[in-house]
């Protein structure tokens, strides 16, 4: 597997090897020892285990996001894409980062099989660029409703340059997600 840094320092791109034949393909998509030592190379922490594989589906134009939860419950996700095609981003919640504010964006989909590894402290979203995608993520930490929380998708403030669809479809919750300078501390 290669890991590669972004402009936002904990954010990694992992591309994992791919072994094809004239039968297809074969490649593995999650070691522990593996995502485990590749970060450590780029000087980065990595979580201990995942504790949750979360799988969702979505239609051509759905934006999911963007999500996050505060501590003691924030999550790092190791996000790919097993169907379809989708904009992923991530935003830097951390308020002592260098980066806190700024976002970063890439396609992942079935075909380049990239993923992209969101430590804790991140918002998360994604646009559904295809029919039936199908996203998954690893997270280290459960699910808490009460410290899951929402930034608008598409907040003037963040400047998130969202391809261009015909229609955009969202959930009332995604819908009413309050702008980055609301965000709850």
């Amino acid at each position: 597997m290669k890991f590669t840094t972004t402009s936002i320092k904990g954010l990694v791109v992992i591309e994992p090897d791919i072994f094809r034949d004239d039968r297809g393909w074969f490649l593995e998509i999650f070691n522990l020892q593996t995502f485990k030592s590749g970060l450590l190379a780029l000087g980065l922490n990595s979580p201990d285990y995942f504790v949750q594989d979360n799988v969702s589906s979505s239609k051509k134009g759905v934006v999911r996001g963007l999500h996050y939860q505060h501590e003691p419950y924030a999550q790092g996700k190791l996000v790919s894409v097993l169907h379809g095609s989708v904009f992923d981003v991530a935003v830097d919640l951390r308020p002592d980062s260098i980066s806190y504010g700024e976002w970063f964006a890439l396609e992942l989909n079935a075909v380049n099989k990239k993923m992209v590894w969101i430590p804790a402290g991140f918002a998360h979203g994604f646009l559904s660029l295809e029919e039936d995608t199908c996203v998954s993520y690893k997270v280290d930490k459960y699910y808490n409703k009460d410290s899951e929380h929402s930034v608008v998708w598409d907040d003037a403030n963040l400047g998130i340059q969202w391809p261009t669809l015909a229609e955009y479809y969202l959930s009332d919750k995604d819908k009413s997600a309050p702008a980055f300078v609301k965000l709850p501390v």
